[in-house]
């Protein structure tokens, strides 16, 4: 394997959101520790293999906060196509029942194959169904899966507990009792958890929802995640069905019951986060709990609009999600920064939120997000993790006097040249 990688006379270097951006320079890969070793102008080579980077834009590898990556063998299906929410579990969960140890293989491979293919080097994973006739690991063969295609990779061990004979939503089928649940979260953690600063994967706990868990299984999943020194990952106020059903079988808002029941604070982030009240966000930026904003699920679905800038001004921290493909019907990283910028403005006008700030919410937010501030800008000593555009193509043409800009406002496609997790390269011509 090579040992070093130099990025030579990159066109245009983006380094992090609202970083000085430099034009010309050169960047060097140690692929022995993952980390670049420098950047300035004309490098001595050495023994570098040498990417000529001259009609190319290199910036951070983003980062995916939100994902069902199963679901990327059940995307488009006639019969979800124009149904929210609640209705479109109902009648997916009957598909989902019958997942097994192959199609979970096959969809984590699928899945982290296209975010690689659009600039994504970091993502997590958000399994939660598991049905009963399944004995084998299903995210210890995720896990697997994503070391294969060599992607960063956060897994997060999903619970449902409370099926519909409890007042709950999935089927009984789908649900699972929570002794299980929690003994098994506490070995993956042990089995998979690599807290290291360069880590490929890292672990996290993810109850589903507040309409498919019990209030002990919340509290006792914090409990457990943080003797462990592990994140804590939940859907929440994602649509009005939920806030209307937290109401009725809680008597508070969803937000509300977050915090009785432990699950604010910098070790959490939530899902979607669409339907926050003023007092809401202010309390989300008091106890430093993240949202993984989700703009192509949340319109695909019909759920929302965010309240993106509000949250950006009051300090939240922030990433974005493809969320699963039966919600988005891709895993196009690139893609959700357009849709993020795109969404932003039919609400709240053309100056709502820029290019630098959605490169900021996908790169540096996400890593931030997910526990890893090793990742997420180019500097000296920061992990390897790179997206490569090459910009002399038909779709980016008069487009480049900004190329960052580009990617985001411009282009026919959103593939990359190549990306580089961790040193070693993908190229994805």
């Amino acid at each position: 394997m090579t040992k070093r990688l130099l990025l030579r006379d990159i066109y245009h270097l983006v380094s992090g959101a609202n970083a000085p951006r430099q034009r010309g320079v050169d960047l060097i890969i140690d692929c022995d520790k993952g980390v670049i070793a420098d950047i300035g102008e004309s490098l001595p080579r050495g023994d570098a293999e040498v990417i000529d980077c001259s009609t190319k834009l290199v910036i951070p590898g983003l980062v995916n906060t939100h994902h069902h990556m199963y679901q990327t063998l059940q995307r488009n299906i006639p019969v979800v196509q124009n149904v929210e929410l609640f209705d479109w579990l109902k009648k997916l969960y009957p598909i989902w029942s019958h997942l097994d140890a192959e199609t979970v293989i096959t969809s984590t491979l699928l899945a982290c194959a296209e975010l690689l293919k659009t600039g994504c080097t970091t993502t997590t994973d958000h399994h939660y169904v598991f049905p009963r006739s399944v004995s084998e690991n299903l995210i210890a063969l995720q896990a697997s899966s994503a070391k294969k295609i060599g992607i960063r990779f956060a897994p997060t061990r999903g619970s449902m507990s409370r099926g519909e004979e409890d007042g709950g939503l999935p089927p009984q089928s789908l649900v699972q009792d929570e002794d299980t649940i929690l003994a098994q979260s506490e070995a993956l953690i042990a089995k998979l958890h690599d807290e290291s600063p360069l880590s490929m994967c890292r672990l996290a706990l993810a109850p589903c929802s507040p309409f498919s868990v019990s209030a002990e299984l919340m509290q006792k999943t914090a409990d457990l995640a943080r003797a462990h020194g592990v994140r804590l990952h939940t859907h929440l106020a994602e649509t009005l069905d939920e806030e209307h059903y937290c109401q009725e079988q809680h008597g508070c808002r969803p937000l509300a019951l977050m915090e009785s029941w432990g699950w604010l604070g910098s070790d959490v982030w939530y899902a979607h986060g669409i339907h926050f009240n003023d007092e809401e966000l202010d309390l989300l930026a008091r106890t430093q709990t993240g949202v993984a904003h989700c703009p192509t699920s949340n319109m695909r679905l019909g759920s929302g609009i965010a309240r993106i800038p509000e949250m950006i001004d009051a300090g939240i921290g922030l990433g974005l999600g493809v969320d699963g493909s039966a919600s988005n019907d891709s895993s196009d990283m690139l893609g959700e920064l357009r849709n993020c910028l795109l969404l932003q403005r039919v609400q709240k006008g053309a100056d709502a939120i820029n290019a630098e700030q959605v490169l900021e919410l996908g790169t540096r937010g996400g890593a931030q997000l997910l526990g890893w501030s090793e990742i997420g800008t180019l500097e000296r000593g920061k992990g390897a993790d790179l997206a490569i555009f090459e910009m002399a193509r038909l779709d980016y043409a008069g487009a480049l006097s900004d190329p960052l800009a580009a990617i985001i406002f411009s282009g026919s496609s959103h593939l990359v040249d190549t990306t580089i997790v961790n040193g070693p390269r993908h190229p994805h011509r």
